[in-house]
């Protein structure tokens, strides 16, 4: 009988300091699953610290440890995407290079796999991030799951276990702006879920800033959601009513002066309101179109630079 492969897919940048010691630690707990063959597979969206030497280091000293070098930077969402298509394992686990996913959680995910789950999703039920921070990703989660056509994920970051057969429907899908957790959530595969606390970065400074936080947030939006546009048509809808009811208020109370003392404060805050609404709109609308554009202007998830061990 043929031996199952467990291939693990580390997405990395600027982790100098982080690689090798969680390669070890990768290679330890797959060591402890005899049953089964393996692969690691980093993919590295173009660091510019040693993180790049680092790997090539790992892989000639192990012909399990794969690594791609990506030609720039393509983003939190296209590298890790475009590394799950170019592993080879019965399944997949998939885990950031910082040791927030706890490498002991593999022979946990492998054993819900063994039970039949296709997909297995580890989800942070505490962490030992800022607390402000937890605070507003829970605010977000329960904010997107509300608005979603699709049931969403709380809590969930993309760290867990993919069966093979999600693999191969994910290379058929031809998205060039695709957003995992969305789709784990969208295709319907048996999933299970199962709790782990989030760690502390172990070293080196987090890629994940305001912008990459907000460009995750309004491509899960712009993606799953339609509350937003809706909410648009409508709101024009009050306005133009209470426009007109508006204008009939001033038309029978202007012949006996009672606006007059107030007319051109209300006229001012009327206007600020309506330009700050639009602006608003307008930028959402920006946001919907932007998504659009990436989708349908299909370039290449990532373009490779370089890639080592994958003959062997």
């Amino acid at each position: 009988m043929k031996q199952k492969k467990i291939s693990v897919l580390v997405p990395c940048y600027n982790e100098e300091e982080n690689v090798e010691p969680l390669c070890a630690a990768i290679r330890e707990q797959l060591l402890s699953l005899p049953a089964y063959d393996y692969e690691i597979v980093f993919i590295d969206n173009f660091s510019a610290d040693s993180t790049r030497e680092k790997l090539t280091a790992l892989c000639a000293g192990d012909p399990k440890v794969k690594a791609i070098f990506n030609a720039r930077n393509f983003g939190q969402f296209n590298s890790p995407f475009y590394g799950y298509l170019q592993t080879s394992g019965d399944c997949v686990i998939s885990m950031c290079a910082d040791f927030q996913d706890p490498p002991e959680m593999i022979p946990k995910l492998v054993a819900e796999w063994e039970k039949g789950a296709k997909i297995v999703c580890a989800i942070k039920t505490t962490s030992k991030e800022n607390h402000f921070i937890r605070a507003l990703r829970t605010i977000y989660y329960k904010l997107i799951k509300k608005m979603s056509e699709v049931e969403q994920i709380e809590h969930f970051t993309g760290f867990g276990l993919y069966d093979r057969s999600f693999i191969e429907v994910l290379k058929g899908l031809d998205d060039p702006a695709p957003f995992l957790r969305g789709i784990v959530a969208e295709l319907g595969f048996r999933r299970v879920c199962i709790p782990y606390e989030q760690a502390k970065r172990r070293a080196g400074k987090t890629s994940n800033n305001f912008s990459r936080l907000y460009d995750a947030a309004m491509l899960s939006f712009t993606t799953y959601t339609k509350t937003p546009v809706r909410f648009m048509t409508f709101f024009g809808i009050f306005l133009a009513a209470l426009g007109f009811l508006g204008g009939i208020a001033v038309g029978v109370t202007a012949g006996v002066g009672v606006l007059e003392e107030f007319m051109p404060f209300v006229l001012l805050c009327v206007t600020v309101f309506l330009f700050g609404m639009g602006f608003f709109f307008l930028g959402m609308l920006g946001e919907y179109l932007l998504t659009v554009k990436t989708k349908v202007t299909h370039r290449p998830l990532v373009v490779e630079e370089k890639r080592i061990n994958f003959d062997k």
